[in-house]
């Protein structure tokens, strides 16, 4: 029976002259790529931001670099620092290989924490993102292995079984571990191919992700705890077919124990984690401060340079030129449309000194027409307004001269001093002139520049002074008609005892003395009325008088 072995590579390192080329080294940066790209293409679809991805990457992927070094030192470190190690210096080299995936996962994830800060951006959200494509970059980098001739299994029959070779290196030395050496042909055994198992397992696991996150739309960091527990699941069984040199704790390799413990930190993060995903404008962050403080420089000098542009005339020059050399290319034929609006951008460049000159003339003449226009107009308005303003002087002359003259026609009617306010100058409320007359005539008592309060104060007060000189005469004049009217019936008893002697005079007649009273009383109630009549014409025309002037005051 013919075995299927499969043979490990001849070699894992080539020289390009003095470089080397290293097959472990390419498959790592292979995995990278890989891994970035799926993360940012499913960063994007929850809702973040395209790009973020690769910032979070120059955080997270060096500190990866150093976590997965330092746990392959810790975890191996007889290799390096035990009786006939390697030396500190080899610890160093991370090009020979020997990286573990816990501490990279680790101390990639504290990397990846600090960039998420910087970015305004949840971790446990990226970590879902990006986890299909950490698993799967890790199936990729198993391929480095393969070419180094390491991380495989006990010695086996299966079919499937794989060949190592003994290689020689610069120096002469043959071994099987030498990661500089070429094949010398020989077998050394047939092992079981632990890289390629581990490998299936992680692109199971990468389909199982894919899966789960579209059938239950898993979010908030469960998504990454699922590729964790998932992953220790695989690695537990393969750790214990290895056959490599490692560090054991009572017999067993320390990785055992370590995918033990992840995988029940990773199921307790599951149970306890919020269900359900996070809303898309949680994964929008903020941009980061050098880059805002970049953009709002820009933004300033592009706001700067559009206000000289515009200062200057350079936008009119530019625009109308572009406008010419746009439609001269049109007629011959030489551009196209695409290739108009691309002249009209760039119109700049061609304006000369002589079209900007021009431009600004242009400019410059059009401002002075605008001036000239809004001038005449705000002329047209004053006109307008002062026509509307001497109409309304002449209209309130003529309203004062029909007050002077029934001021003065009262005047002539009463024998008192009447007092008349005239506006001394016709276009001023301001000025009043004080007028006392007695024969008719006015005479000018004072002048004043009084306010409105002031012309309405004197308006009242002279009303109340009116009012009671009114009330005055019209109490003295009844006194005066009292005294008149009293002692004319004081004479009608004496005629009463003349005729009591004649009895032949019946008393009936006696009442016949009664009406003279009656002429006192009709003079009297004249007298009476004519009062009346002098105190409403008084009232009438102080009405009409202080009416006046008040209403000269108010306007």
């Amino acid at each position: 029976m013919v075995l299927a072995y499969f043979p490990s590579p001849a070699q894992g390192v080539w020289y390009l002259g003095p470089f080397p080329i290293r097959a472990y080294a390419l498959c790592i940066i292979a995995g990278i790529i890989v891994a970035l790209m799926i993360g940012d293409r499913r960063w994007a679809a929850r809702g973040g931001e395209r790009g973020v991805v690769y910032d979070v990457a120059l955080w997270a992927v060096p500190f990866g670099l150093v976590g997965g070094r330092i746990y392959h030192v810790l975890t191996d470190w007889k290799t390096y620092f035990g009786p006939g190690g390697a030396g500190p210096g080899a610890a160093l080299r991370i090009w020979e290989g020997g990286l573990g995936i816990w501490g990279a996962v680790a101390l990639g994830g504290v990397g990846a924490w600090i960039a998420c800060r910087r970015r305004g951006i949840p971790l446990p959200a990226f970590g879902d993102a990006v986890a299909p494509g950490i698993v799967l970059a890790q199936a990729i980098g198993r391929l480095g292995n393969y070419f180094n001739q390491e991380l495989y299994g006990r010695e086996t029959t299966v079919p499937w079984g794989m060949e190592i070779f003994r290689r020689r290196d610069s120096s002469g030395m043959v071994g099987v571990h030498s990661l500089d050496g070429v094949s010398t042909g020989q077998v050394a055994a047939v092992v079981h191919p632990t890289f390629l198992y581990e490998l299936l397992w992680n692109v199971l696991v990468f389909i199982l992700l894919i899966w789960a996150d579209r059938k239950f739309r898993i979010g908030h960091g469960r998504l990454f705890a699922l590729y964790v527990a998932a992953y220790c699941v695989g690695r537990f069984w393969v750790e214990l077919m290895r056959d490599d040199t490692a560090t054991h704790i009572a017999g067993i390799r320390i990785n055992v124990f370590t995918a033990m413990f992840v995988f029940i930190g990773a199921v307790v993060y599951m149970l306890l984690a919020p269900k359900g995903r996070e809303a898309p404008e949680s994964l929008r962050g903020r941009q980061p401060l050098q880059a805002v403080e970049q953009e709002s420089r820009v933004e300033e000098w592009a706001e700067d340079l559009v206000a000289a542009a515009t200062g200057t005339g350079i936008v009119a020059a530019a625009t109308v030129a572009g406008e010419h050399e746009g439609e001269d290319a049109e007629a011959v034929g030489d551009i196209d449309e695409r290739a108009k609006d691309a002249e009209l951008v760039d119109a700049d460049a061609a304006v000369t000194e002589a079209d900007l000159a021009e431009a600004e003339a242009q400019f410059v003449e059009s401002v002075k027409a605008e001036e000239f226009a809004l001038e005449a107009e705000s002329e047209d308005e004053l006109v307008e307004v002062q026509s509307d303003t001497g109409a309304e002087a002449e209209a309130e002359a003529e309203a004062m001269d029909a007050i002077d003259d029934e001021a003065e026609e009262s005047a002539d009617a009463e024998d008192g001093p009447v007092i008349v306010y005239e506006s001394a100058d016709r276009e001023s409320d301001a000025s009043v002139v004080i007028y006392a007359s007695e024969s008719g005539e006015p005479t000018p008592v004072e002048l004043a520049v009084v306010d409105e309060a002031a012309v309405q104060e004197a308006a009242v007060i002279d009303e109340a002074a009116a009012l009671e000189e009114a009330e005055e005469e019209i109490t003295a004049e009844d006194e005066s008609h009292a005294v008149v009217s009293e002692p004319e019936p004081e004479p009608e008893p004496e005629p009463e005892p003349e005729p009591e002697p004649e009895d032949k005079f019946e008393p009936e007649p006696e009442p016949e003395p009664e009406p003279e009273p009656e002429p006192a009383a009709s003079a009297a109630e004249p007298d009476a009325k004519a009062i009346e009549v002098k105190e409403q014409r008084r009232r009438s025309t102080l009405k009409r008088l202080l009416w006046g002037v008040s209403d000269r005051s108010g306007d």
